[in-house]
């Protein structure tokens, strides 16, 4: 088992990654505990692939279990489900120094996780991250939250778990192209701080995909100690933290544009979204062409969506994403911020950016579908 400390004080925690920890979930979680019982908050799909090991596991230590299945997808993340979960944990007697697990992939984590921080002012909970995508990227930082027609995320709170479970084992039950999805968070890590993490990435990307769990393990491994490192640098998102967010200005105008829908996972949004960062980057001289080219290769060597024109169905034009980038939450003083490049593996936060350059960029890649 790989361990990776987040050393935030007072808040300490650790991310444990290996195979297995699912059924040994109640020897990790015990000590946690003032009394052997957690609540946990699942969707469907993972309910039926996960959700009676997990109940094993903590069985094994005397821990009993309730729990909770939502409904599977990024339509959960919203206020009737959140309301139904803080509802269901009241209903559950959950106290304050109880604990609730989080059984599932990012929108399972961000929900029960903004449930976990507004109920009775704050309970603690643990993520046991089911996707590639909450492993390396969601279940750690404590960032939670819930979506609004307006925009993605807007409402949250900052609320750290006590300790997260990454299972390698558990990613062998996802669908190729869930697992692609979450890589593109992974692939972003190299993109933004890591130019020898993003070589090692074309070397083993494909070996990784094709489930190599020493490889995924050490992606997972490497990936959340560059998130922990940033996040102990800056928890709350007033600087380096936004460099994580390589991608997701672009990204996130994409998937508000497809209806948080199955045409564009997030994970995919975001690897489109990094490679349009880096071509913004390129067009602004900061940048060599190869650069963004080179990424897009990465991409559609593991088999993944690489532009605009991969994504299926209608999208608004240039302006249309524009307007919606301009939900984003990463707009400061009514500017949005764009995390740019001046190559792969050295990102930075860049405020006063040439929108008619962005513009020209979304109008070519919306020419070439």
């Amino acid at each position: 088992m790989e361990i990776v400390h987040v050393p935030l004080e007072g808040r300490e925690y650790d991310v444990r990654i290996g195979t297995g920890l699912v059924d040994r979930a109640g020897a990790e979680i015990a000590p946690l505990l003032n009394r052997p019982r957690v609540a946990v908050i699942t969707d469907e799909t993972v309910a039926g692939l996960h959700l009676e090991a997990l109940r094993a596991g903590l069985a094994a230590e005397g821990v009993e279990m309730v729990s909770l299945a939502l409904p599977a997808g990024e339509a959960t993340k919203s206020w009737p489900h959140f309301t139904r979960a803080v509802e269901w944990l009241l209903e559950q007697k959950v106290e304050r120094k109880d604990v609730v697990i989080a059984l599932g992939g990012g929108v399972i984590g961000d929900l029960v996780g903004f449930a976990a921080a507004v109920l009775r002012r704050g309970v603690r909970f643990v993520q046991i991250p089911t996707t590639l995508l909450a492993q390396v990227d969601s279940s750690v930082g404590g960032k939670t939250g819930i979506n609004s027609p307006a925009g993605k995320n807007l409402i949250g709170a900052f609320h750290q778990p006590s300790l997260v479970l990454a299972d390698i084992g558990v990613l062998g039950t996802l669908k190729p192209r869930d697992f692609l999805a979450g890589y593109g968070e992974v692939v972003k890590y190299g993109g933004l701080g890591d130019a020898r993490f993003f070589e090692w990435l074309e070397d083993n990307g494909p070996a990784l995909a094709a489930g190599d769990v020493a490889k995924r393990t050490e992606a997972v491994r490497h990936s959340v100690q560059m998130k922990a490192d940033i996040v102990v640098r800056d928890e709350t998102e007033q600087g380096d933290r936004a460099l994580l967010n390589l991608g997701h200005t672009f990204g996130h105008a994409l998937e508000a544009a497809t209806g948080y829908s199955d045409r564009l996972l997030h994970g995919e949004g975001v690897a489109i979204g990094c490679a349009l960062a880096f071509e913004t980057s390129a067009r602004l001289g900061l940048m060599s062409q190869e650069s963004p080219s080179r990424f897009r290769e990465h991409l559609a060597a593991m088999g993944m969506m690489k532009d605009m024109a991969d994504i299926p169905g209608d999208l608004p034009d240039a302006d249309g994403l524009i307007e919606l980038m301009g939900q984003d939450k990463k707009v400061l003083d009514g500017k949005l911020r764009f995390i740019l490049a001046r190559s792969i593996g050295e990102a930075f936060v860049a405020t006063d950016v040439d929108m008619g350059v962005v513009r020209d960029v979304l109008t070519e890649a919306l020419e070439a579908r």
